[in-house]
Parts: structure tokens; sequence; C-alpha cells
């Protein structure tokens, strides 16, 4: 349709409704309610711009702290070049309609700034009725207003269209996407545009907290491991659940009051809340949960790594090993993907691991490993994480006697060949750090040990004169000293 003439049909429109005019239609529903709410709050049509206009250091520090500043890139990236190219210009606003950013080309700029269409300013439909940034928010839906049908007359010679934009961890409205310009200048395919702009910021703000949930289960799930048999939950700051100890029903998302040391779980039952440093630990004290199989993983050393289930030893290849090594290095779990790079790199294929991950839980049986993510089910132990343990305990001895040799020697996993090589760098800087002739030799026997020069070159330092193993120290510092 032609721009002008449309806006001719809706001035004429405007004036029959809200003036003295004859009446010939009516206004598009989401507009005719838009229109009521409006009135409603007392707005003057007559209005000469937005009533509220906040400082710009107060505008700054709201931008600092909205989340939408993260995806600002990418709605620049999407809407800019082509809001400049149509004579608009791109708005950011906040949830209740407050213009946070505002970008295009300099000459719609100054236009915009003669109805107070700036930074600072506020367009919810409270303040200046209806317009494409308060319509969108107050009616939860992209909207496109045009000329006659914004309810202040000074606005009629603009054009406008809106998205909402949600809270993927809430579901609450945290702002609007708009794209406005010049009543000469609306194009068709700027509702289109926004609303898939809104669209791309939810899903990249999905994406950021998906990262920031990963993140909190590292460093919080030793939270919920400790309750042992005790079921419980970890959530995020806003109560959403992110991990599980094994329970009948628990609901995707809590009500936590501030202050609040227990909550009420939708079902009769109460659960203890604990404020960590960030999120809470939910424990459901009294509930007797069903006894967990127990698993052993043996990974070190061993050219043929093995697990033990209730007495019953399972050979594992060395996929199956490293998948199990992964899963007791991220007690959090890891998707198939998360898998997939940590096995394969960028060249492997998800269905592979999920193919890979289907046969193994059939050899190890029930009870032992979960999906989405893919994490232990059974109280799992392995010798690594007991020569991790008592090195982290200060035991040096006990973690030597447990050291059989490397992580997974033959695996090619970037991740297990870090953690291999952090242990045994660990291990072998403690053992030469203390000086004891027990320590070192024991080292020395090793296969990592039994290769390394300096350990036998302080094992030559400190044994006793008379230790009859000077005579092998001094052979094997020889051979180590020809081959270097």
């Amino acid at each position: 349709m032609d721009p002008r003439e449309e806006a001719r049909r809706l001035s004429e429109l405007y004036d029959g409704v809200l003036g003295a005019g004859r009446v010939s239609g009516a206004p598009r529903p989401v507009v005719a309610e838009s229109w009521e709410r409006s009135l409603a709050a007392a707005v003057d049509p007559e209005l000469d711009g937005p009533p509220m206009v906040i400082s710009t250091e107060l505008l700054e520090s709201l931008r600092e702290k909205h989340p939408l500043r993260a995806v600002l890139p990418l709605l620049r990236q999407t809407l800019t070049t082509i809001a400049d190219e149509a004579s608009h210009i791109m708005i950011v606003t906040d949830a209740h309609g407050l213009i946070l950013w505002r970008e295009g080309a300099a000459d719609v700029r100054r236009q915009a700034d003669r109805i107070a269409l700036s930074e600072g300013a506020s367009w919810s439909e409270d303040s200046i009725g209806t317009n494409g940034m308060g319509t969108a928010l107050a009616a939860d839906q992209p909207v496109q207003i045009h000329s006659a049908e914004h309810l202040v007359r000074r606005i009629h010679a603009w054009t406008c269209a809106a998205a909402p934009v949600h809270d993927p961890d809430t579901g609450k409205l945290i702002g609007a996407v708009d794209v406005s310009g010049p009543l000469r200048t609306v194009h068709p395919a700027m509702m289109a545009l926004v609303t898939a702009a809104a669209q791309l910021a939810e899903g990249q703000l999905r994406v950021r907290m998906a990262a920031a949930d990963e993140q909190l289960r590292a460093r919080n799930m030793r939270h919920l491991i400790a309750l042992g048999d005790t079921p419980g939950a970890l959530l995020t700051p806003s109560g959403r659940v992110l991990a599980v100890q094994p329970l009948e029903w628990l609901p995707g998302r809590l009500e936590i009051a501030a202050g609040a040391d227990r909550v009420e779980l939708g079902d009769g039952r109460e659960a203890v809340v604990e404020q960590l440093d960030e999120g809470y630990l939910l424990r459901i004290p009294g509930v007797v949960r069903r006894t967990r199989a127990s698993l052993r993983l043996r990974l070190l050393g061993a050219d043929r790594p093995s697990a033990l289930i209730g007495g019953r030893e399972i050979a594992l290849t060395l996929r199956r090993a490293e998948v199990l090594a992964l899963l007791l290095l991220h007690p959090a779990g890891l998707t198939a993907e998360q898998l997939m790079l940590q096995l394969y790199g960028d060249d492997g294929n998800p269905t592979t691991v999920r193919a890979e991950m289907h046969r193994l839980r059939n050899v190890l049986g029930e009870g032992i490993l979960d999906t989405k993510p893919y994490r232990f089910l059974a109280d799992v132990t392995a010798d690594v994480t007991d020569v991790q343990a008592a090195l982290r305990a200060g035991d040096l001895a006990t973690a030597i006697s447990l050291y059989s040799g490397p992580l997974l020697a033959r695996s090619d996993a970037p991740a297990l060949r870090a953690e291999r090589d952090e242990l045994d760098a660990t291990l072998r800087g403690a053992v030469l750090e203390s000086k004891d002739a027990e320590l070192l030799w024991r080292f020395a026997q090793t296969s990592v040990g039994a290769e390394d020069l300096e350990v036998f070159e302080t094992l030559a330092e400190v044994l006793p004169v008379a230790d009859a193993r000077r005579a092998a120290v001094g052979a094997r510092l020889q051979r180590l000293a020809v081959e270097r």
C-alpha cells in the first residue's frame, strides 16, 4: 500500500474515534486495545513528548547492568545497516520502555530528537501512549504501529516496528527491539526483521545462559555430591533446577524467598535451602533413597583399563575408558556434543558418541549411567581420584603407593592428556621437593620416574653412602645421561 494514502486513512479513523469526526471503520484490535490502555493511564493525545527522561549518569548505570548489553553487537549487525539504508533508527529498550540504546543515520536521529525519541526517554504506553516499543511490551507480542495508529498526534509522522525480548531463564520480559523511521520510509519487511532480531537475541542469551549453567555446575557440584545418600538439588540464583540427586519428582523451578531456609515443593514435601556463593543447595531430609550401585574404575598404568561393578570386573576398550574418565572428571555430566569435542575435536559426530554411550550403558548395566546429560548414577571411585585425593591431603606416601602409572597412557583425547600431564607433574614435583630417599626410590620404580634423569640425580644425592641401591642408581644415571 501507499504509506501516505494509508496515513490519510488512519488519520480520518483517528479523528473519528478520538475526535469529533465521523467514524468509518475501526482500528486494528491491537491498536484499539492499546488506545484503551493508554487513555486509561491518562495519556493526553496532544502530549508534546514523553514525560520522563533520566540523567546520563543513571542511563549509563542501567546500560551497564542490563542483559541486552551482551547481545548489542548482534543487534547492531542484524538491524543497523538495514535501518541506515531505509532511513530508520534501531532502538533497544528495557522492560519498562526506557530507551537504553539508539543507533542509526545522523539525520534520522536529529528528527527523532524533536519528539524525544532518544536515549534516556521513556516510551512505555503509560508515558506516551500507543507506539511500537511500548505496545510490544504491553501486549507481549511483535507489533507495527503506523502513523495515526500512535495515540499521541505529534508522532503521526513516524512508523515503527518492535518485538519484545524475554529472559531465557525466567521467561520474563527484559526489553524490546525497535526500528523506527519517518512515515515516508516505511518498509514492509521491518516487522519480520525486528521479530527475527528479537529471536536471535533470545537465542544468544540462551547460549550464554547454558555456558553460565555449566560453569555453576562445575564450581558447585561438590556440594550436591557431599550430600551422599540425602536427596537434593543444585539451583541457580533464580531457583531453576540444574542438577539433582535421584528424586521421584521435582519442579523445574522453585521460588526461593530472600533469606528463606526452607521451601515447599508443591506436593506436601518441604526441603531445606542453603544459599551458596552462587545459587542454592536443596536437600530433603528424612527421605530414604534407594541404595546406589557402586563402580570402581581402574585407569592408571594398566594396558587394559577395567570397571568393577558389584564384584564383576569388566574389561574396557580405550574409547570406553576415555568416556568414563571424562565423566569422572565432570561430575555434573556432559552432553553428547561436549563428549564429542572432548574425544574427537571438531571432526567428531554426536551420533557416534550417542551410539557408543548406548553400547556402554548396556555393558555396564542399569543404575550406572544417566543421560541428558551423561553422568554417573552410581557411587564411583577410581585409582586416579584416590591419588589426587592423597596429594591434596599431603599424604605423598599413599599417593605413590596408589600410583601405578599414567592416566590412560595411550589416549590422545586433549582433556585426558592435560589431566595425565598435570597428575604426573604434580606427583613428580612433590617427590623431588620432599628429598625423601624412600619416596624418590618408589617413584623411580614407576614407568614415569624410571626414565627421569632428575629423579635419579636427586636419589644419588640423598641415598646414604652405604645404601645398596646406589649401584643401581649410578647405572641408571649413566644410561640416562648417555641417552640424553
